[in-house]
């Protein structure tokens, strides 16, 4: 039985693509459809039998504090600890440090999750798997577009999905079958990650032009990606499950909203009572916290979380978004496929909108005026737009007031 899972949550020196908004808010923390990004994880190992789940990053113990406090009632099924590395040491390296941790009690097998993936998080089919082979790894795939594949890890694998090759973001095409960031590993493989350390060591030691200060450069620092993947192929025990629902990393801002959809999309499929019902006004899925005000005359949908105590004026309309909380947004504007950052104010008759992208498309990026503009618009912290305003593809940083029409720009 596996009974510990791992969650990679990165630290404050990273996401940087997440900017604006995790200037405020380490990403994995950042709510999509009413919940934390790492929130989504958990539930999804309460599905299995899981005893400890432990988070994994460089950030200060402090961040997730309150957080674990708060999952440890809500899902007192396993034991949640934060485990702090002294420095940022890779996918990989992290792993090793907290081996003892890890190993203690034993574990035949453990999951490893990427904090900023969005999925269906099929556990027990990759269990299932991992039994019917009797795996020493499973990694979690999905097909993207041949366009889209140089962008993520690239696997070949046989009938029998076993894996032959993998290539992390190959030069040129191999397979459209990429890397998800789910990966269920036997407990040997904290011996093979070891392995590639020393190979790694010996690298370092033998190459003259070698850089002590280059980022990854210490031997310390592994990635599972680069490091340890390819050489797991060779050894000819190392399966994929390919899923067919839906898959989509977090990694920019604007990446929130179609995973915000792709939740909400799942929760209400499932009879979430989370999420009101249809009405004239709504038009599923919504999410709307039970301290936010709306007001019964706002419509909103599909694909809106409204969070703790927004307020949504008369005549609204919110399509494809992310209100958060203590936002307000005046009578009769119109928000989408945008966020509206913490404290921000939308005036009357203000316009807030994105570009509409299929939730399918693994880009967050449209071209406007042949330049490359994020394609959802984001409202960081206490923003103020301006009554009757228009903000289109547009990226604010916190505390900006708008006070005349804008488009394509990063209001700095």
């Amino acid at each position: 039985m596996s009974t510990k899972a791992l969650i990679l949550v990165g630290g404050s020196q990273r996401g940087t693509r997440f900017r604006p908004l995790s200037l405020d808010l380490p990403k994995p923390l950042f709510e999509v459809a009413g919940h934390p990004i790492i929130w989504h994880c958990l539930t999804a190992l309460t599905k299995i039998d899981v005893k400890e789940v432990f988070l994994i990053g460089y950030y200060d113990e402090s961040v997730f504090r309150d957080f674990i406090r708060d999952a440890s009632k809500e899902f007192p099924q396993f034991v949640i600890k934060y485990l702090r590395e002294y420095q940022p040491l890779g996918t990989a390296g992290g792993l090793y440090h907290f081996r003892d941790v890890i190993q203690k009690g034993s574990p035949k097998r453990f999951f490893v999750l990427n904090a900023d993936v969005c999925c269906s998080f099929p556990l027990k089919e990759m269990l299932q798997l991992s039994d019917d082979r009797e795996a020493e790894a499973v990694i979690l795939g999905t097909r993207v577009s041949n366009e889209a594949a140089s962008n993520f890890g690239c696997i070949v694998s046989d009938p029998g999905k076993r894996v032959l090759h993998y290539v992390e973001k190959p030069e040129s095409h191999i397979s459209n079958l990429i890397n998800c960031g789910v990966y269920l590993f036997d407990s040997s493989i904290i011996f093979k990650i070891r392995k590639a350390m020393e190979v790694k060591a010996k690298r370092i030691a033998s190459d003259p032009l070698y850089d002590p200060t280059e980022e990854g450069s210490s031997d310390d620092v592994l990635r599972l990606e680069q490091d340890i993947l390819g050489p797991l192929a060779d050894e000819k025990n190392f399966y994929v499950y390919e899923t067919r629902d839906f898959w989509r990393q977090i990694k920019t801002a604007g990446s929130a909203v179609p995973a915000n959809a792709l939740y909400l999309q799942k929760a209400y499929q499932s009879g979430s009572e989370d999420l009101p019902a249809a009405s004239a006004t709504i038009i599923p899925p919504v999410y709307i916290h039970p301290t936010a005000s709306v007001d019964p005359t706002a419509k909103l949908g599909p694909n809106v979380s409204i969070g703790p105590r927004a307020v949504v004026g008369p005549g609204a309309r919110v399509k494809e978004s992310i209100v958060l909380e203590d936002a307000e947004i005046k009578h009769d504007a119109c928000v989408l496929y945008s966020i509206v950052g913490w404290g921000a104010r939308i005036g009357a008759w203000a316009r807030v909108e994105g570009t509409p992208i299929s939730v399918t498309q693994h880009t967050t990026t449209v071209l406007k005026n042949g330049v490359k503009v994020q394609s959802v618009t984001i409202l960081a912290k206490d923003c103020v737009v301006h009554d009757e305003i228009r903000v289109q593809n547009c990226v604010c940083l916190p505390y900006k007031e708008l006070k005349k029409d804008v488009a394509n720009e990063v209001i700095m």
